[in-house]
């Protein structure tokens, strides 16, 4: 496994609570739409044993052509001690990244795709939707759908509906209007529906979609195999 260590380059405020940090991109470090890493802060590595609470798994927000490795993140005034001191470093801090890999890269299968969020997890697809918009091919359209309740959306300027581009952004602030939505988005069977959030955000879409009559293999998780068939069942095919 290699790590590599790398510095902060910038601090983007993208909602009082939500900042991206922009880090250096490491020589021959690359990733690709989708991908999340392992973030860690110094002295994660100096014991025998690696040490956790300095080891955060984060969604990569940007793409390589970006320049910078981007990490979005909600930092609450009451918040962990990882957070804590991330939010400390501030610019020139040095923090390390490592197993990079993509669970939900953007499927080109001639589909309309879905990107249903939570909150910051819109991170995880802007990514996806800046590579739909460099190369649109086999994508027939997209249709992102967040809900986040203090109402500070995120990548507005980017999240926003483009008809000529067959993209269509929506955002909800609760939970009643954003599960009525996905009902809506549900009547395409043939879709793809990605999800990203929290545990409990991702059973209760599985649980609507599955309703609506959406089949396993056109669910994607952001979870690696194993979690996938925790979320998914024995029934998702390998």
């Amino acid at each position: 496994m290699q790590i590599y260590w790398t510095k902060i380059n910038q601090i983007i405020d993208e909602s009082p609570e939500v900042k991206t940090f922009m880090l250096d991109c490491p020589e021959g470090y690359t990733w690709e739409e989708g991908s999340h890493l392992h973030l860690a802060l110094r002295g994660f590595n100096e014991g025998e044993k690696p040490n956790r609470s300095l080891i955060r798994h984060m969604s990569i927000s940007t793409l390589p052509n970006e320049k910078y490795v981007g990490i979005t993140t909600r930092i609450k005034e009451e918040c962990s001690e990882f957070k804590s001191i991330l939010r400390d470093l501030g610019v020139g801090g040095e923090v390390a990244i490592f197993k990079t890999h993509s669970n939900v890269p953007l499927k080109r299968e001639d589909k309309n795709v879905y990107l249903l969020s939570a909150g910051v997890g819109l991170a995880t697809f802007r990514p996806l939707v800046l590579d739909y918009f460099e190369r649109a091919d086999n994508v027939n359209r997209i249709h992102s759908l967040n809900v986040d309740s203090s109402k500070e959306f995120l990548f507005t300027e980017l999240f926003t509906s483009a008809p000529d581009k067959n993209f269509t952004a929506e955002f909800v602030d609760n939970r009643a209007d954003y599960y009525a939505a996905v009902k809506e988005l549900a009547a395409d069977q043939d879709g793809l529906f990605y999800v990203v959030g929290s545990d409990e955000f991702l059973m209760q879409n599985i649980e609507v979609l599955r309703a609506e009559g959406v089949k396993t293999g056109q669910i994607m998780l952001d979870k690696h195999a194993q979690r996938m068939q925790e979320f998914l069942g024995t029934e998702l095919a390998v």
